[in-house]
């Protein structure tokens, strides 16, 4: 989404004299703000449902001022996948009345008028006063929010009153905002999400016939928990949580695995190697298993040649005929 495929898009054909790209651009595209305020031209269909009120969207967006056909600052307008909440992260009111009649997958341009976007003030430097502003965005996904957030906000007595279905989906969600925002190298945000939803899964008391899938929740929390704390070079919280996932499956391999990595880092090199051969037994063939082996074989042959020189200086002999570990 860059100046060309505005350019291809728009100024092919539309060469009428005395009208502006932009009102040109405006006679073709839909009003869905009832005032002309915000038009809308969809370039590529999306599927699903509409965006929800509170959701929270990932989307990927370029802002092109009037009379340019070049992109806004890249400092400023985002070219990369950005996880945004409606109604908190969103500051142009015509950007959140567009996102709300979007679909996922949906790839739409925007036209703002002033009162929709920056006003009579503009944003200095970049943008001038009373300025239109166009918007190409595309609409990667939403998660909405909004249940997960009132049901987190209730007691645990309060939650206890619900069926075990309405947990399961609300910290299915948490993971799921977790996921995002972990894929934007935001681990300490993903930490917060991946832990409220294993805050839900460990305090629901569940009978024994439905235990099971209290536990099937919980597995993928705890190994994502794990991969987050090994991100944020927490290797100790790390093994604390691949190993609770093991309790639950004892041979799963990502457990083993992200607890093998978590001993190599805290230098626990025998406890990695146990780990790490019972992963490779589960998935022989894995490429990031067995690279982590051969990883695990070269920090050995350093910590052992470093062993053997700081052994070799204490005891090499001195000019006088002791040796250096003499007292």
């Amino acid at each position: 989404m860059g100046g060309s495929a505005l350019n291809q898009g728009v100024l092919e054909g539309d060469d009428a004299p005395g009208q502006s790209l932009y009102h040109r651009l405006g006679q073709r595209m839909l009003d869905i703000s009832g005032d002309r305020g915000v038009l809308k031209d969809v370039i590529r269909e999306g599927a699903g449902d509409l965006v929800a009120p509170d959701a929270s969207v990932l989307v990927k967006y370029s802002g092109y001022l009037e009379h340019m056909d070049r992109p806004f600052d890249s400092n400023y307008f985002r070219k990369t996948p950005r996880l945004m909440k409606l109604g908190e992260d969103i500051t142009l009111w015509g950007m959140e009345l567009g996102l709300l009649s979007m679909r996922r997958g949906e790839l739409a341009r925007f036209l703002f008028k002033p009162n929709y976007a920056y006003g009579t003030l503009g944003c200095p430097p970049l943008i001038p006063p009373n300025t239109t502003v166009l918007f190409e965005i595309e609409l990667l996904d939403f998660l909405d929010s909004a249940e997960s957030d009132k049901f987190c906000a209730l007691s645990a007595e309060q939650q206890d009153q619900f069926p075990l279905q309405k947990v399961l989906k609300v910290a299915a969600t948490e993971r799921e905002f977790g996921n995002y925002l972990f894929r934007q190298n935001r681990f300490y945000d993903a930490k917060v999400r991946y832990k409220r939803a294993l805050l839900l899964l460990c305090r629901r008391s569940a009978p024994p016939e439905e235990q099971h899938l209290v536990e099937a929740a919980k597995l993928p929390v705890l190994l994502n928990l794990s991969f987050t704390y090994l991100k944020l070079d927490r290797p100790t919280i790390a093994l604390r949580y691949g190993e609770q996932a093991l309790i639950i499956d004892q041979k799963n391999a990502k457990a083993l695995f992200r607890c093998g990595q978590a001993c190599l880092l805290l230098t626990e090199y025998q406890k990695a190697r146990d780990f790490l051969v019972r992963a490779q037994k589960e998935q022989p063939f894995n490429h990031d298993i067995n690279n982590e082996l051969k990883k695990l074989a070269s920090c050995y042959r350093d910590y052992v040649d470093k062993e053997k020189e700081m052994w070799h200086r204490m005891f090499a002999p001195r000019g006088d005929g002791s040796t250096a570990g003499e007292s």
